[in-house]
């Protein structure tokens, strides 16, 4: 190893950042036992029923309404299956997502949701809501939102029923149509919609990831082991949505913590703040910033690394895919800085990228393990990863591939096949209002 490359480990060393710091054993024991805390009401790894079972057939032609609330975007359509199970998506709309332009009231968010989906309830016998945000949902299937992450600015929509209020305000825009409102969650989405789009082959069993602006998991769970809950049928199966970005106890560096409390909700959602899309730009950006107190920089491309300020997820990302490219701003911004500077740069973010891939893994194979499938070769789990940022992010498939080949053989044996599908939120949610 460069002498080069061992200043800029033993510096991330000093502040715990390093990838060696994430021991993929015990962070994947310490994320099961929180996973069954949570089944039993205590956990900082929420363990959210769904009450989504997964057995029942999707009616062939039939249309719903679906709407898709993501970290950035919000996504509107028609959308039915045929006889198939391929889907006809119909007058499909991109929008911003309310909140992240600013803070807007209670009253702003339903309006604008309802103003998006007016002239298509008529058209729709439900409506299914992908809504990507940590939310109790009910036997109902409404949702009570918990709490908004990735930023979004709507703090009174804390604690409010996200079907319920939606119905209001469509009535006070003239739609008459009563409708039933099917909340969901995307990795939810995601895991649903994995279950019908490969029919020739044979899977034990299905797991929804997430890995984009926020991070996300789910598996489907016995109702006798969803001991917080009473009266429900033991023999029957639900999806559970983890919300396991808001692990409570990953190995956290020094770093992570000064992230952590300068942002809008400190003290939560402490794994997805060290990996996910949304944050590891600003990971990147506060781990250079005491790099260039520490010394690793010469001093000319450290004051000129400071004056960048918060660095996006996308400008560190494309500085390791091409560390030549003059039109991404680190590297127009060294450009005549010395070969160290720049290879030292290299360094720092790939090892973030490499520890958030070990994150990343051990979050999955945590989810893999506790669903109990995958133990034949011949029926893998079927695991289903939506989320650009994974398939994006710089060799980080591979990454996570290798990472959880290690974790899951041995006495942890699971085997397992990636898959992706396009437009997994907006499915998903169609076959959960189509389905329960």
């Amino acid at each position: 190893m460069s002498d080069l490359k061992n200043r800029v480990e033993s510096f991330l060393k000093k502040y715990e950042m390093h990838s060696d710091f994430v021991d993929l054993d015990a962070c994947v024991k310490s994320f099961i036992s929180e996973m069954e805390r949570g089944l039993a009401g205590d956990s900082s790894i929420a363990m959210i029923p769904t009450y989504i079972e997964t057995e029942n057939p999707i009616p062939p032609s039939k249309k719903v309404v679906v709407i898709d609330a993501g970290g950035t975007n919000l996504r509107t359509a028609l959308v039915s299956f045929d006889e198939n199970y391929k889907p006809l998506i119909e007058e499909f709309k991109k929008y911003p997502m309310p909140g992240t332009g600013g803070a807007v009231s209670k009253d702003e968010f339903f309006d604008t949701l309802a103003e998006y989906i007016k002239d298509l309830v008529p058209r729709g016998d439900k409506i299914g809501f992908c809504f990507s945000y940590p939310t109790e949902i009910f036997p109902s299937k409404d949702g009570k939102l918990i709490k908004f992450s990735k930023e979004v600015e709507c703090p009174e929509v804390h604690g409010q029923m996200i079907g319920e209020n939606l119905l209001a305000h469509l009535k006070e825009k003239g739609v008459s149509e009563d409708r039933e409102v099917i909340i969901l969650n995307d990795t939810v989405a995601t895991l649903l919609t994995g279950m019908i789009s490969f029919p020739e082959q044979s899977f034990s069993g299905y797991v929804g990831y997430i890995f984009g602006t926020g991070i996300n998991s789910c598996y489907v769970e016995s109702n006798s082991n969803i001991t917080k809950l009473e009266g429900m049928d033991p023999k029957h199966h639900q999806i559970i949505n983890t919300e396991c970005g808001s692990f409570g106890l990953p190995p956290q560096g020094k770093i992570d913590k000064i992230l952590d409390a300068g942002t809008s909700d400190p003290g939560h959602y402490f794994l997805e703040k060290m990996m996910s899309g949304g944050y590891f730009g600003l990971v990147v950006t506060k781990t250079l910033e005491k790099a260039v107190e520490e010394g690793i920089f010469s001093a000319d491309a450290g004051k000129i690394l400071l004056d960048l300020g918060r660095l996006s997820t996308k400008d560190v990302d494309d500085y390791l895919h091409n560390p030549n490219n003059k039109e991404n701003i680190l590297v127009s911004s060294l450009k005549d800085s010395g070969q160290e500077d720049r290879e030292a740069l290299f360094y720092l973010i790939n090892n973030l990228l490499e520890r958030a891939a070990r994150l990343a893994a051990s979050s999955i194979a945590g989810t893999v393990l506790k669903s109990e499938a995958g133990k034949s070769p011949l029926n893998p789990v079927c695991l289903t990863v939506d989320g650009t940022t994974f398939y994006c992010f710089f060799q980080f498939r591979s990454r996570v591939e290798q990472y959880l080949r290690e974790i899951l053989s041995g006495d942890n044996q699971r085997y397992f096949e990636i898959v992706r599908v396009e437009d997994a939120p907006l499915l998903g949610a169609a076959i959960a209002a189509l389905t329960n």
